[in-house]
């Protein structure tokens, strides 16, 4: 930690408010750096300067944590159906933390190494194999220094005890975050259960992730710290969800729309939406509020500038900001003037612009978690028999829903 900075739990206990940033991996794929389907960051060996930026623009917005980009950066991410890079973990993870230390230091930021699920756990790997996974990349954050550690994107408590447990070990504070709904995780663990067991693993700080949008993940962290209360355990709160709209989505979140991940933008909320999110996380006692996929720094920015009373700053990209479009007083057209108020935005009911797009979608999810032959993960390419196959599948599934 720089001289002066104060740390992830120092400024908790204090119940200062904490802004995390947003989603590295859509936003850097919507910039053509990373590639869906494996969702992996070798950017940050690639193309540093893609990765640079977006720290900054986050910093700039008000983001107060730089969260290394190594989101699946372990190695059997790295190798999982048929990619083949020649390019290592370590060699990600150690390129993510040196961008993040130095965008940090830039401003009043600490950094954050993450760690997520696993494919091994997925494929039914031992619990001495998935932790060796989490424990590899702990030794590049040690090396690092990073300021704390987080686990996130964990579908199954189980596998995020297991990670809770190895980061725990260093000593350095440890957040993590379930990506599950109200009704709990893979195999039906409620939220609270969830919350509790991951408190007892040794996490200070714990809530959601991902998979979901900002109404329902809240939803869900009032339920984890409802059980913590109840089982007389003490942590503290976070919330980082998607900033899609996705009310029609089942356990497994947005990844069961048919719209993931190529057609997502009609859900995407506005800036003004994210006043709402940052007045209810904020209602709900939760005080480490962030973002996850499809949050840009506009996103974080409405964020800091919703909550500039409690944190007593504006982030410096507000100088570019009219509060509640204010700005809008100098357009020149005379209508679009008088919509430079907060009554006008607050109330705004956004059109799609598209006559015959549904409000809701039918989410595909199978029903299928580990233990299921499907999710078995193989280091060869996908095949076109296996296509075939899934698409047989697909259209069964449509077919009975």
């Amino acid at each position: 930690m720089a001289p002066g900075k104060k740390g992830i739990i120092e400024r908790l206990n204090a119940g200062e408010v904490v802004i995390g940033d947003g989603g590295f991996v859509f936003a850097l794929e919507k910039r053509g750096y990373v590639k869906a389907g494996p969702w992996t960051p070798e950017a940050t060996v690639t193309h540093p300067e893609a990765v640079r930026q977006l720290h900054r623009e986050f910093l700039r917005a008000g983001s107060n944590v730089m969260q290394t980009f190594t989101f699946y950066a372990s190695d059997d991410k790295l190798e999982n159906r048929g990619q083949s890079l020649k390019i290592s973990g370590a060699q990600i993870n150690e390129a993510a933390c040196d961008l993040a230390r130095e965008v940090a230091s830039e401003g009043d930021a600490m950094v954050a190494g993450g760690v997520c699920q696993t494919p091994s756990y997925l494929s039914c790997k031992s619990e001495i194999e998935v932790k060796a996974i989490f424990k590899k990349q702990l030794e590049v954050f040690l090396k690092k220094n990073v300021d704390f550690l987080i686990a996130e994107y964990f579908e199954h408590v189980e596998e995020a005890e297991w990670a809770v447990q190895v980061l725990k070990a260093s000593g350095k504070p440890v957040a993590a975050c379930m990506c599950i709904g109200p009704d709990g995780d893979m195999h039906g663990v409620s939220p609270g259960e969830c919350a509790v067991r991951l408190v007892k693993a040794g996490a200070q700080i714990v809530g959601i992730n991902c998979h979901f949008d900002p109404e329902t993940c809240v939803k869900t962290v009032k339920l984890m710290k409802e059980g913590v209360e109840k089982a007389r355990l003490k942590a503290h709160y976070m919330v980082q969800p998607l900033a899609f709209h996705t009310p029609d989505c089942s356990c497994q979140g947005f990844i069961d729309l048919p719209e993931f991940p190529f057609a997502l933008e009609p859900r995407i909320l506005t800036r003004w939406d994210m006043h709402a999110y940052a007045r209810e996380a904020y209602k709900a006692g939760i005080r480490f509020i962030g973002g996850c996929c499809g949050f840009e720094p506009y996103h974080i920015r409405a964020i800091a500038e919703e909550l500039a009373t409690e944190r007593g700053i504006l982030p410096p990209a507000s100088e570019k900001h009219g509060m509640w479009g204010a700005g809008l007083e100098m357009h020149t057209k005379p209508w679009v003037r008088a919509r430079a108020r907060r009554d006008y935005w607050e109330h705004i009911a956004p059109a799609s612009g598209r006559p015959k797009c549904p409000s809701l979608s039918t989410p595909e999810g199978w029903g299928v978690t580990k233990g299921h032959a499907e999710l078995m993960q193989q280091k060869e390419a996908t095949s076109s028999q296996e296509i075939k196959h899934l698409m047989e599948m697909q259209k069964k599934a449509k077919s009975s829903a």
